[in-house]
């Protein structure tokens, strides 16, 4: 079953050039293990939110609003997408990640869409 982790943060704080190496090798490190266990589909970091924009379409308009709707101190900073073969794998997963250190990360499962090609 695939599963999105979204990786939350809620901090913006600086880092050194080392900590920052410390956290790429930490996410090469666990995105290898995904990869060895067979359950990686993809993953991507997210751009900070103010670099985003919201679209509503109220009444046939389109209305573009710069970063995210909600005012909040946790932002969604990426995501893993992977394939489990059920939700304790993906929580074990989960509390693997690095980002679970500084930030939170949520497990939703995919919901399959009957006569809907996988990834389309």
């Amino acid at each position: 079953m695939r599963y999105m982790l979204l990786l939350y943060t809620s901090t913006r704080t600086e880092m050194t050039d080392e900590e920052r190496a410390e956290a790429l090798s930490a996410y090469v490190t666990y995105t290898q293990e995904c990869q060895e266990r067979g359950v990686y589909l993809g993953a991507d970091p997210l751009d900070d939110p103010d670099t985003g924009r919201t679209v509503r379409v109220r009444e046939g308009e389109r209305l573009v609003t710069d970063g995210p709707y909600a005012e909040t101190r946790e932002w969604l900073g990426g995501y893993f997408m992977l394939d489990c073969r059920n939700l304790d794998e993906a929580l074990e997963l989960a509390a693997k990640c690095p980002n679970a250190l500084r930030g939170s990360v949520e497990v939703r499962p995919i919901r399959e869409i009957a006569g809907r090609a996988e990834g389309s």
